[in-house]
C-alpha cells in the first residue's frame, strides 16, 4: 500500500517507479510509465516469462489482460484523491491481433467517473496505435 504523500510525489514529479514497485504484479511484469504532459503511456517490456506460445513467440492472453488491467488501476488511482488501488468490479477485453515478444505500450482514458463507480478505456498497441493489439473496458469501485 502506497501512502498519500508518496503518491502526491509521484503526481508531481511525474515519476510511477514508487508506484508501480509498490505494486508486486507489476513489477512481476516489469511495467514502465512514463508521462507526457496529462497524458501516460504504459509499457510492457519484452520478456521470455510473459510468452504464452514460445513458438511465435507470442505474449499470453492473461499477460496482456493483466497489463492493461493495472494499467487502468494505476491510471484511476492517479486521477484520484484517495492512496488506493481502485477494486475492479469487470473487465472486458477484446484480442485484436498476437501479442508478439516486443514493446507493448498502453493508454487510458477515463471515459466516466461517478461518485460510486469509474470506467475506463483501455488501448494497446505495439508497432502502431493505428494497429491495436487490444483494447478493453473496465469498470472500478471507487
Amino acid at each position: 500500500m502506497i501512502d498519500k504523500a508518496a503518491l502526491q510525489r509521484v503526481r508531481e514529479e511525474g515519476d510511477l517507479f514508487e508506484l508501480i514497485a509498490a505494486i508486486p504484479y507489476a513489477k512481476t511484469l516489469g511495467m514502465s510509465c512514463e508521462r507526457f504532459g496529462d497524458d501516460m503511456i504504459f509499457t510492457l517490456p519484452p520478456r521470455d516469462t510473459n510468452l504464452g506460445n514460445p513458438i511465435l513467440p507470442a505474449i499470453h492472453g492473461g499477460v496482456i489482460g493483466g497489463f492493461m488491467e493495472m494499467s487502468a488501476g494505476l491510471y484511476l488511482m492517479l486521477q484520484q484523491d484517495a492512496p488506493k488501488l481502485p477494486r475492479i468490479v469487470d473487465f472486458s477485453i477484446d484480442f485484436l491481433r498476437a501479442g508478439l515478444n516486443r514493446s507493448t505500450f498502453a493508454e487510458c482514458r477515463l471515459t466516466r467517473q461517478g461518485n460510486r463507480v469509474a470506467n475506463v478505456t483501455v488501448w494497446c498497441w505495439q508497432k502502431s496505435r493505428q494497429e491495436p493489439t487490444a483494447t478493453a473496458r473496465a469498470h472500478f469501485i471507487l
